[in-house]
């Protein structure tokens, strides 16, 4: 249980289509954060945008959260203290802070047009000054306001930034400096008074009594304006204090680009649907901008909350690798107990992924393969075509593979090892692996060269599991019925 003492952290997204492996790295070192110090991880949602938000992408992101193993202190579903924890119920809390913020002269409307900023704007650029707001509400008289609003302008709300240079210590960054002139007011309220994310953010980790604020490099430039807006919170007693800033580092996807919702790779649910592990993804996703040790990689999610701290978060930006992610991915595979593991491959053994009939598996022979499959498969997903020769009444037809093996005289080497296999002992793969060399031997190949031809009749696949592992779970009258349907079609 967190002490009064503890950090109080957040994870805020928005419900807009499907996660990003970015947004779970960042969600990971909060929650990391989090436990480590026994603080308080509280999931927060940020929904104020009706064109964009859906309740399908809301349900979208629980379940993910669920999935990844994640648990929250606060947040949908379980409440707590600061509830409610959507920001689309939030609404008269922020039009109360606003309110609160103009009153105190924190704040003040603007009745500017966007002609008249991007005009004012191109002067400045013009002129090689700096193109933000130039202010030209800030001292309105109560006449001015009056005439504007008889000439029926409406108007937003800025926040009046202080004329001064705002420093502080970026957990990640050290310290950083930001001059006024390139922080000029922002707004706050929409026309229509719907609150910007510039304030229902601030707000909200002001009154749920955020300590520390860890989220993307890409939301830096916002900081020195949410500090001022801290300040004046706090004045007016909203916050109690400003919380630390700690801006995680980018994920890079190809050519040096940050990794956008668009990259294939960048989509959470592509791994779920190739069956990656969570505790294999994110021993990943920990790994960018971050390392367990020099010499290990591969550790379990409990191992990273004991040694996890953000000032051990490198401020460089991290690129993703997809096969470093699968090879980690492969290796939890492996430390996952036998039954774990096929318990794990059971979505991927039942339609819409598998490829025979339902009645046509069976169990018995998938717990004997099983154990076969797991130390060859990258994600789960590759176990459908490495067992469906077990389940499948005929092997899949794929010519390409068929081309590769049957070369040479395919049609006398699978005689001689079907002769042999057929007086081999099924109850032992070392027997069969013998009849597959000495036929070899007989027609002056290696085992590598004679057992491709048997492999392919039987499975349909160049590569897969151990060959006679697998003749000796598939049994003898159906492997030596694969090898004549083989030996039917060469002579055809």
């Amino acid at each position: 249980m967190a002490n009064a003492n503890s950090p109080r952290v957040r994870f805020c997204p928005s419900p807009t289509g499907n996660p990003h492996v970015g947004l779970v790295r960042t969600a990971l070192f909060n929650w990391a954060f989090a436990r480590h110090h026994g603080g308080t991880f509280v999931f927060r949602i940020e929904d104020t945008d009706a064109a964009r938000d859906s309740e399908e992408s809301y349900e979208q992101l629980l379940d993910s959260l669920r999935w990844l193993g994640f648990t929250w202190d606060e947040g949908p579903e379980i409440g707590g203290p600061h509830a409610p924890y959507r920001q689309s119920q939030r609404m008269d809390i922020y039009a109360d802070v606003a309110r609160k913020l103009q009153d105190a002269g924190y704040a003040y409307r603007c009745f500017c047009t966007t002609e008249e900023l991007d005009a004012r704007r191109d002067a400045a650029r013009a002129a090689g000054r700096p193109s933000g707001y130039d202010g030209h509400c800030r001292d309105l008289s109560p006449e001015q306001k009056t005439a504007y609003e008889a000439e029926g302008r409406t108007s937003i709300v800025r926040f009046r930034m202080p004329d001064e240079t705002i420093t502080f210590t970026d957990l990640v960054r050290g310290e950083l400096s930001f001059s006024p002139e390139n922080v000029p007011d922002f707004g706050i309220v929409r026309a229509n008074g719907a609150p910007l994310y510039t304030l229902v953010n601030p707000v909200d980790d002001a009154l749920m009594e955020i300590t520390h604020v860890l989220r993307g490099e890409d939301l830096l430039s916002s900081t020195p304006r949410q500090i001022a807006l801290y300040k004046a919170l706090t004045e007016l007693g909203v916050a109690k204090a400003t919380p630390a800033f700690g801006h995680l580092p980018y994920v890079m996807g190809e050519g040096n680009k940050k990794l956008s919702k668009r990259d294939p790779e960048a989509s959470l649910n592509l791994y779920r649907e190739r069956g990656f592990l969570p505790e294999g993804l994110l021993n990943y996703l920990s790994l960018l901008g971050w390392s367990f040790s020099k010499d290990q990689d591969i550790f379990s999610i409990e191992e990273m909350v004991a040694k996890f701290d953000i000032p051990d978060v490198n401020a460089n930006p991290a690129r993703f690798d997809l096969k470093k992610a699968e090879a980690i991915n492969a290796d939890h595979i492996r430390l996952l107990d036998p039954k774990a593991f096929a318990d794990a491959c059971t979505p991927w053994l039942r339609a819409p992924h598998a490829n025979w009939e339902p009645e046509d598996f069976d169990a018995a022979a998938w717990e004997r393969i099983a154990p076969y499959a797991q130390t060859r498969v990258t994600v789960l997903s590759d176990i459908t075509a490495n067992v469906d020769f077990l389940f499948r009444k005929e092997p899949v037809e794929d010519q390409a593979s068929w081309d590769k093996a049957m070369k040479g005289e395919p049609a006398a080497l699978l005689t001689t090892a079907r002769a042999n296999l057929d007086a081999a002992d099924w109850s032992d793969p070392e027997s069969l692996k013998q009849a597959v060399l000495t036929a070899g031997e007989a027609h002056g190949l290696k085992l590598g060269k004679a057992q491709a031809p048997v492999r392919v009749a039987v499975t349909g696949r160049t590569v897969g599991l151990p060959l006679f592992e697998s003749l000796e779970i598939l049994g003898k009258e159906r492997s030596l019925s694969r090898i004549d349907a083989a030996l039917g079609r060469l002579a055809a």
